[in-house]
């Protein structure tokens, strides 16, 4: 993970935030729930380079906005190569 530098995300997925101060190491667990639950691929990619992946599945039993069948599908997507950084 990346302490200095803010994962590139889109900002709108973080929309009520002020996204220029916003804490992407202490709220992970916002971050990563709102790219799987509306980022693109290149998003998903992104949180898988700067999060754990550890950091990832956690987030992912965290959420309540997540169904369960987007957690499963999350899971084994985060897990496969599709998503591996290149």
């Amino acid at each position: 993970m990346k302490k200095n530098i803010r994962p590139n995300i889109p900002a709108n997925l973080l929309w009520e935030f002020d996204y220029a101060n916003y804490n992407f190491i202490k709220s992970y667990k916002i971050v990563i729930e709102r790219v799987l639950e509306r980022g693109n691929l290149e998003s998903w990619r992104e949180i898988v380079r700067y999060y754990s992946k550890e950091q990832i599945l956690e987030a992912i039993e965290w959420s309540d906005r997540l169904s369960e069948r987007d957690k499963d599908f999350s899971r084994l997507f985060v897990c496969s190569d599709m998503v591996n950084v290149k």
